[in-house]
C-alpha cells in the first residue's frame, strides 16, 4: 500500500509558477514510477509528466515540455512538479500518482496503468 498526499495547489495568475509537492508514506517509495495527472471537470484525466524510480528519466506531454519540471527525492519519499508560466488552460485538479516498477512504459503511462493515486491539488490560474 501507498499512500500519496499533494499540496501546492492555489489560485495564480497567468504567467505565476506553483511547485506541487506529492509526499508519499506505506512502502518503499523508490521502487514505483511516479507520474502527474491532471483532471478539468467532465473530462478524463491526462498524463502531465512522469518520472522513473531512480529519476534519471523523465516525461512530458506536450503542453508541459519546457514550462514544467518533475523531480523526486527518494530520501524524502517525494515527488515534485515544479510549474512555471502558468496558463489559464492549466487550471485542473492535479493528481499524483505511482505505478509499480513501470519505467519501462515512462513514455505510455495511462490512468490504468497507475496502482495508487493521490485525493489531488486544485490548481487555478486567472487571466
Amino acid at each position: 500500500q501507498v499512500q500519496l498526499v499533494e499540496s501546492g495547489g492555489g489560485l495564480v495568475q497567468t504567467g505565476d509558477s506553483l511547485r506541487l509537492s506529492c509526499a508519499a508514506s506505506g512502502s518503499t517509495f523508490r521502487a514505483y514510477t511516479m507520474a502527474w495527472f491532471r483532471q478539468v471537470p467532465g473530462q478524463d484525466e491526462e498524463i502531465v509528466s512522469a518520472i522513473s524510480r531512480t529519476g534519471d528519466s523523465t516525461y512530458y506531454t506536450d503542453f508541459a515540455k519546457g514550462r514544467f519540471t518533475i523531480s523526486r527525492v527518494n530520501a524524502k519519499n517525494t515527488v515534485y512538479l515544479q510549474m512555471n508560466s502558468l496558463r489559464p488552460e492549466d487550471t485542473a485538479t492535479y493528481y499524483c500518482a505511482a505505478a509499480y516498477s513501470k519505467d519501462s512504459e515512462l513514455g505510455a503511462l495511462t490512468y490504468y496503468d497507475m496502482d495508487y493515486w493521490g485525493k489531488g491539488t486544485r490548481v487555478t490560474v486567472s487571466a
